[in-house]
């Protein structure tokens, strides 16, 4: 697998990874209300979707009703919540201990205990971790990118999906315009450190201890080396917002994409877009 290497991510002990998401879970800072209360979970969704608003979409979580989903990397747990909410059983893992704290509460708060279930695990040995089960889909949005091996993530994650049951990933697009940006700001042209600029400077927190990024055809072949078949893989998301703005919880666009028409920004999207958001199905 060609993927961005280089940068040694492979010698990242899981527990440096852990240490990392305990320190800040991810989109803990997306309220300014008290955190585990039901406005803060609110604030948090509706940031989270209004930055990002192909989630919902990519996820589909109204198709899920009455199904079992297996989430890896659950996070603070919104994803979570949202497939509960619309009927799906859910079985919810993370690494972070924190984040899992925090994805209880928010399934407390809103009374969905008992359609989810948590677990704290290594994703690159679920075995050791789950109980066996056979699930409908197995969902991991931004996580297996994150984990030294993703390689023998997808390989414990297919050991739980039915056959002819559905695989919902995204990793980092390297062909994308933070990646350029992150290039021309960061790295001043230094494309030879570009595996350590993509880690440093991936996550809203700077030095993530490792971050993979795969082209199209790379996000492709990783996924059918190991147990699936790729039936969509689509690219998504440019975060168009003044970083200054954004942190003070004001949307205002920066100036070159301010002044460029939806249809033409889309375009872009679909084509440098941050986000590689493949679907696929277990052989």
């Amino acid at each position: 697998m060609s993927q961005i290497t280089g940068a040694g991510f492979e010698n990242v002990s899981i527990e440096t990874v852990r240490d990392y998401w305990d320190a800040r879970p991810c989109n803990i800072r997306h309220s300014r209300a008290v955190p585990g209360s039901r406005e803060y979970f609110d604030e948090v969704e509706s940031r989270k979707y209004k930055v990002e608003p192909h989630i919902p979409g990519f996820a589909d979580f109204e198709r899920w009703r009455g199904c079992q989903v297996l989430e890896i990397g659950c996070g603070m747990g919104t994803d979570t919540i949202n497939f509960a909410r619309c009927g799906a059983l859910v079985t919810a893992v993370d690494l972070s201990g924190k984040s899992l704290e925090l994805a209880r509460r928010r399934a407390e708060v809103f009374q969905l205990l008992d359609r989810v279930r948590f677990f704290r695990a290594d994703t690159e040995r679920l075995g050791d971790f789950l109980p066996s089960g056979s699930y409908d889909l197995v969902y991991s949005f931004g996580v297996i990118h994150h984990t030294p091996h993703p390689g023998r993530a997808l390989d414990a994650m297919r050991t739980f999906v039915k056959p002819g049951g559905t695989l919902k990933l995204m990793v980092y697009h390297k062909w994308s315009w933070k990646v350029l940006w992150m290039l021309i700001v960061y790295g001043h042209g230094r494309f030879w450190r570009l595996p350590r600029l993509i880690a440093e400077h991936s996550e809203a927190q700077t030095g993530c201890p490792v971050t993979h990024a795969y082209s199209r055809r790379e996000a492709r072949r990783l996924v059918e080396e190991h147990g699936f078949e790729v039936t969509d893989l689509r690219v998504e998301h440019i975060f168009p917002y003044r970083i200054e703005d954004y942190l003070e919880y004001r949307y205002r666009e920066v100036w070159y994409f301010r002044w460029l028409p939806t249809t033409a920004f889309r375009w872009w999207e679909r084509r440098l877009g941050w986000h590689l958001c493949v679907t696929a199905t277990a052989r």
